[in-house]
């Protein structure tokens, strides 16, 4: 297949890599990613996966609360070790995936997860659970979905082609958020009936399955040889081609503020539902799923809203603003509403997910696909990581509803980078 460059031809201030030959900003009428089984295949293993990772999202901080007695900062900590391993290994990941079959790389991953999630329920039953565990788990967890996150971004143009990338990133945005609906709410209810061990059990399973039915896709040939630059220089090229793009700054910039302020929330829906509110799990667990409802809705409407306003225009509209409603929440018509407003900002990420990756895809060669992939996923779970930290640390110094607007607001302002940037004129076939 024929690799997409940058926008234009040249180099990045700093890059002594040759430069890329230039490509038009239109590309060929996508077709259809239905027609590859290899992608049939990761999208039957990414839906048991996610399924796994949504259910476990809202299991783990829930175990620390009710078996552990977990302060916020304590269940602050667990949501940052969530995501601390992109910050330690991210970087590396990814040209490590470029040197590897992404397809090794995948299943090796779920096998990880699989016996992480396991060792929880099995500990908990033999009354041998303590905290320590709880971080050691999480920890290594983002550690193998590091390399599950860069892998499978990776490999999809592989897969589909350039001119299919939109719909097959409409296609897994849709089905990562119909199983944040389905993960999240149905995890709530399992741990409302079963406990939350019997749900970590059951994402244990699932990422177990998700690997085998990995291992039916066809092997890609090894990565080509030649001369093999050191590991520093190969994350130097992702991030001079990350950073020295104006599209793919802005694009990182505004990811970045999303996650950081939706962190912020996320990390203290728990406390603020279970203690401050006593609501049960459940009520958090359908709270998290209309959020998924969002992405799902953004998602599905994210390629006929561009094909009618323009590529550049989709990407600019702004519907994060929404979430200064979340703060609100409260008993009765307030758990509404604020609902609804998580529900309405997280309708632009999903779109932006579609989109924007859509769009870093088709700017970066192939070469380059992990190092890029890694390097978003560095700035974006990073900041995941910082803003976990810092809502344990903010609900400590101040108060949770203090916490709750400072991530609402930094939500509302994050669609500011692509508004200054050159996406607003972008063009591309959808």
């Amino acid at each position: 297949m024929t690799s997409m460059p940058h926008e234009r031809p040249g180099r990045h201030p700093g890059d002594s890599r040759k430069p890329a030959a230039p490509v038009p900003d239109e590309v060929p009428r996508p077709s259809s990613p239905w027609g590859s089984r290899d992608f049939r295949t990761l999208f039957g293993a990414t839906t048991l996966n996610q399924l796994g990772t949504n259910t476990g999202h809202v299991a783990v901080p829930l175990l620390a609360l009710t078996s552990l007695d977990a302060s916020p900062a304590q269940v602050g900590t667990l949501a940052a070790l969530a995501t601390l391993a992109f910050l330690l290994i991210g970087l590396p990941a990814g040209a490590w995936v470029d040197r590897l079959r992404t397809r090794g790389v995948l299943i090796a991953a779920d096998l990880a997860r699989a016996a992480l999630f396991a060792s929880l329920p099995l500990a908990w039953w033999l009354d041998a659970l303590t905290l320590t565990q709880l971080y050691l788990v999480v920890l290594l967890n983002g550690c193998a979905t590091v390399f599950s996150d860069v892998g499978s971004q990776s490999v999809l143009p592989q897969l589909v082609g350039r001119g299919g990338l939109v719909r097959a990133n409409a296609a897994m945005v849709t089905l990562m958020a119909a199983a944040n609906i389905a993960g999240r709410g149905v995890g709530g209810v399992l741990i409302a009936a079963l406990t939350a061990p019997f749900a970590l059990a059951c994402s244990s399973a699932a990422y177990l399955v998700s690997a085998l039915r990995l291992t039916r896709i066809r092997p890609a040939p090894t990565p080509p040889g030649g001369v093999r630059t050191s590991l520093r220089s190969q994350i130097g090229e992702g991030l001079r081609h990350v950073l020295g793009h104006p599209e793919l700054r802005a694009l990182a910039l505004a990811a970045g503020l999303t996650n950081l302020g939706g962190s912020i929330v996320n990390a203290m829906l728990p406390v603020l539902f279970v203690r401050e509110l006593g609501l049960s799990p459940a009520s958090l667990g359908l709270f998290w799923a209309a959020g998924g409802a969002g992405l799902l809705l953004g998602a599905r409407l994210a390629r006929p809203f561009a094909a009618r306003v323009g590529y550049g225009r989709a990407l600019l509209l702004s519907l994060t603003p929404a979430a200064l409603l979340v703060p609100l929440l409260d008993h009765g018509p307030w758990l509404w509403l604020a609902g609804a407003g998580w529900m309405v900002s997280s309708m632009k990420i999903g779109s932006d997910n579609v989109l924007g990756v859509s769009l870093r895809q088709h700017l970066t060669p192939d070469p380059l696909l992990g190092r890029m992939n890694a390097t978003f996923r560095f700035m974006l779970t990073g900041a995941i990581a910082l803003g976990a930290a810092a809502s344990g640390l903010l609900a400590e110094l101040t108060t949770l509803h203090t916490t709750l607007w400072t991530g609402a607001a930094i939500l509302a302002v994050s669609f500011l980078p692509v508004a200054l940037s050159p996406i607003r004129g972008r063009r591309m076939a959808v």
